[in-house]
């Protein structure tokens, strides 16, 4: 749970009058004045860096060469380790010949039924015609002789209109076949000219994969900050996410994100074997300190962006750092207590002992006790906390009118610790009760 504080002013303390022997022991007065309220909200929080990126092995293999050592300071683009795996470069390989043997499909379109050659047959029906003609030519009888050569060319053009007409039919039918042929095979070749360039393009990607795999072999920082080794599993061929992540199309290279590493395996060093997904070294940005602070539900409406803060840390005893709420998250997290807080992030400033003496510059992870200004009154109208009685939802003050109580209800503003801010129902000057408030009734005298 949040915790409030305020600043508790001197001139209240002292301002507080009216303790006499007279009065009731468990009763005291005093006076209300302008003093300055500040209203502080309480809230753990964690240390965090600027940026973090863990760097994976992309495949499986072994470190080739390791060129930083735990703790080393390096610049974006450094060369930190290379990792030597012969699988990826087979997978580079094959990929590459996959995409040389992919070949455009065609189809023959032309096809035709065979002309029907009635050249011989013809020939022998024209003899059979010049025979008959010559036999007829020997009829005596001239009206006979007539008839049957009329006859005789009568049958032969019939022959050549045939011939003529069984050609005709044959062009048509070769003329609706390649039509046919023709609708079926435009729709075939679109298909497989679209199955072609997908399987061309899947070729492509494939080849840009593997590249991307083995280029990822070479590992570079990806921005300033110290390295922290991490551990290997030892590059096996067993089962696991890592295995599955080696059999994707070119290994994949992971996404760089923080992470503590693996507390088993051997030591990242030369030589040793890693698998895809190992964490081969944590680079982290520590040029700039957040703070990830978790405020209570009851308190995150009144923190506002810009607002100062104090921190606190258990490894920095006596130390006290400075903060300014640069994030409001909106995400919320169950408390331990059943209700919900959320996130808030800061930037860490320097640091103080009480002497003056610069602190440390802290580490990422340190837990620390943020404590936040979330309003603020340098002159205001201010009773002390004891003064003030709930009553239902409403703040009330036993004000002394002529040595009478009188009840008021009161509008409250800043709320420190031991001094609040009322905004309205009380004016400067005025005498209320500020012990003993809870066991007075209205229109009880006193002095």
């Amino acid at each position: 749970m949040t915790i409030r504080r305020g600043i508790p002013p001197l001139l209240v303390l002292l301002a507080l009058t009216g303790c006499t022997t007279d009065e009731p022991p468990s009763v005291q007065v005093g006076d209300v004045i302008r003093a300055p309220v500040t209203e502080v909200v309480e809230a753990p929080a964690t240390i965090g860096a600027r940026a973090s990126a863990t760097l994976r092995s992309p495949a499986q293999g072994t470190i080739a060469k390791l060129y930083v050592r735990e703790g080393d300071h390096v610049r974006k683009g450094r060369l930190l380790a290379k990792i030597r795996s012969p699988q990826a470069q087979d997978q580079l390989e094959q990929a590459r010949q996959a995409s040389k043997t992919a070949k455009p499909a065609s189809f023959a379109t032309n096809v035709a039924l065979p002309s029907f050659d009635t050249r011989a047959f013809d020939r022998k029906v024209a003899v059979h015609f010049a025979r008959a003609r010559k036999e007829a030519k020997k009829v005596k009888d001239v009206q006979t002789r007539r008839q049957l050569l009329n006859a005789i060319d009568l049958a032969q053009a019939q022959h050549r209109a045939q011939t003529q007409a069984l050609a005709s039919i044959t062009a048509r039918l070769n003329r609706s076949i390649s039509g046919i042929l023709s609708g079926v095979t435009s729709g075939l070749s679109t298909s497989m000219a679209s199955l072609q360039a997908a399987s061309k393009s899947q070729a492509k990607i494939a080849v840009k994969a593997a590249k991307s795999t083995v280029d990822s072999l070479t590992i570079k920082a990806p921005f300033s900050g110290v390295v922290t080794l991490g551990r290997a599993s030892g590059g096996g061929a067993s089962g696991g996410v890592g295995s599955l992540l080696s059999q994707l199309p070119g290994g994949g290279q992971l996404p760089s994100v923080p992470s503590a590493g693996s507390s088993s395996g051997s030591p990242v060093a030369t030589g040793v074997p890693v698998s895809a997904g190992d964490p081969i070294l944590t680079v982290t940005d520590v040029s700039e300190l957040t703070l990830d602070a978790d405020v209570d539900e009851t308190d995150v409406l009144l923190v506002e962006k810009g607002a100062k803060a104090a921190v606190e840390l258990d490894a920095v005893p006596g130390a006290t750092y400075t903060a300014a709420v640069t994030g409001i998250g909106v995400t919320p997290m169950a408390g331990t207590t059943g209700g919900v807080s959320y996130p808030v992030r800061l930037t860490l400033g320097p640091g103080a002992f009480d002497d003056g003496s610069k602190a440390p510059t802290p580490k990422p992870g340190m837990s620390a006790v943020t404590r936040l200004t979330v309003r603020e009154s340098p002159s205001a109208v201010s009773a002390p906390a004891s003064a003030i009685v709930s009553s239902g939802r409403e703040s009330v003050v036993w004000a002394i009118r002529n040595g009478v109580t009188e009840r008021r209800v009161v509008k409250l503003g800043a709320q420190g610790d031991a001094v609040v801010e009322v905004l309205s129902g009380l004016s400067v000057g005025e005498r209320i009760v500020v012990k003993g408030a809870d066991s007075v009734r209205q229109g009880q005298r006193l002095p």
